[in-house]
């Protein structure tokens, strides 16, 4: 693990989008070898402060109860595999945000707002699905290609 990546683990205050962008940052083979090993369980803190996420929008998200969540987070045992992909999907469609609002503000607004184009969900909570996010991907290539969303 890069010692940037390994900083923003153990950071007591890391930023989401360094650690997304640091995931983003490697290829597919090594972003699957990290989501088999688990995020660690600080991460959790860092997604539900970025996105202001309430305990049951969290538990859905990571498809893993918040006392179990809170465990982990005391016993230092990394996110399960699941929770670990979805997160990673949540890193990679806002970073994507992100890139195309210039802002990282924006995306996190975007990625929290009910959207019309994705049948009023948010594209966060799209992320439990590589299917939702792949729908959320496409509301964010239409409108940086100026297409009808």
């Amino acid at each position: 693990m890069p010692s940037t990546l390994q900083a923003a683990i153990t950071d007591t205050a890391p930023s989401f989008w360094l650690i997304a962008d640091q995931l983003n940052a490697r290829n597919e083979t090594e972003r699957l070898d990290y989501i088999r090993s688990g995020f660690p369980p600080g991460w959790v803190k860092v997604l539900r402060n970025a996105f202001h996420l309430s305990n049951s929008q969290l538990e859905a998200l990571l498809a893993t109860s918040l006392s179990t969540l809170e465990r982990r987070q005391r016993q230092q045992r990394p996110l399960d595999i699941v929770g670990s992909e979805r997160l990673d999907r949540v890193a990679a469609l806002a970073t994507h945000a992100a890139e195309l609002f210039e802002d990282q503000n924006t995306a996190r607004r975007w990625m929290v707002a009910s959207n019309r184009a994705l049948n009023g969900q948010t594209p966060i909570a799209l992320c439990e699905t590589e299917i939702g996010a792949r729908q959320a991907r496409r509301v964010l290539s239409a409108l940086q290609h100026g297409g009808v969303v």
